[in-house]
């Protein structure tokens, strides 16, 4: 069975193919661009730095309307452009800029199965060149707020997974979702005041949608039996968090996209948020 939308999705070889189309643009995607992108990325790929340029450099938000139609522009976007999105850790940070994106409404934006690794793994051709393109005229949209909920709609939503109307996945480590450890041990220091998961949550790891071997996705019928066997079904209501959105749109990009659910929104606020505020229910 194929997934509900694979034009979102493309593979090494196709990027490979048409690394020269006049009418594709290639981002990697890192957290850390230092031990990634400088050291070599596909040929032709910009580079959008996840702290720096996906994120407000004030507000703990992601970046403005305003700064993600200038980013784009900035790498030659035009409205029609397809742009093709890869990166480190599997994809983490590529799906969170897939998300927002959409969130501020380009098109054709897709995701290269395996990222970074899987270009690496195939030994397919990588240079070290920045390169630079005339200014692009995309223009973003307003905000999509039917893709993201903040705190208020979480503590909303509380009543309702007991009335099996909302969904909520936890896509963290178990050590992270028990509270055994206040962060994932990539960023031990990043972490909020308390340990544990929002009430009702199903711990639902992001990476046992990828295949280890090439951090490419899993089929739709082991996707399908991941979630629907923990109660996240396409009936109900699904809000994704983890400890600061990037994980959980990787599991938002999945639900929406590979299996189809109609309504699947992401809780950027996630763990730090939520962890952080006084008075919140906490489960452990």
């Amino acid at each position: 069975m194929s997934y509900a939308h694979p034009e979102v999705l493309t593979d090494t070889q196709w990027v490979a193919d048409n690394l020269n189309s006049g009418k594709i643009r290639i981002a990697e995607v890192d957290y850390d661009p230092r031990s990634n992108y400088s050291l070599g990325h596909i040929p032709g790929a910009v580079l959008f730095d996840w702290k720096k340029d996906i994120n407000d450099p004030i507000s703990r938000n992601i970046l403005s309307k305003q700064a993600c139609q200038q980013l784009l522009q900035k790498a030659g976007l035009d409205n029609d452009t397809t742009l093709i999105l890869y990166g480190d850790f599997n994809n983490w940070f590529a799906a969170f800029a897939f998300w927002v994106f959409k969130y501020y409404g380009y098109g054709d934006v897709r995701i290269m199965n395996g990222g970074r690794k899987k270009w690496l793994i195939e030994d397919r051709p990588v240079n070290k060149e920045i390169p630079q393109y005339s200014k692009g005229n995309f223009n973003a949209s307003d905000a999509d707020n039917s893709i993201r909920v903040f705190l208020d709609h979480v503590k909303d939503s509380l009543e309702k997974i007991s009335e099996n109307a909302v969904a909520m996945v936890d896509v963290r480590s178990p050590k992270e979702f028990s509270g055994e450890i206040l962060a994932p041990p990539e960023y031990p220091t990043e972490h909020a005041q308390r340990g544990g998961h929002i009430p009702g949550a199903k711990n639902i790891p992001w990476s046992q949608a990828v295949n280890d071997f090439d951090g490419t996705f899993k089929s739709t019928d082991e996707l399908k039996r991941i979630y629907e066997s923990n109660g996240i079904t396409p009936t109900k209501e699904v809000i994704a968090y983890c400890r600061i959105g990037e994980r959980s749109s990787h599991t938002w990009f999945v639900l929406k996209y590979l299996l189809g659910y109609p309504n699947v929104r992401n809780y950027d606020g996630s763990w730090t948020e939520w962890g952080n505020m006084i008075n919140n229910s906490i489960e452990k």
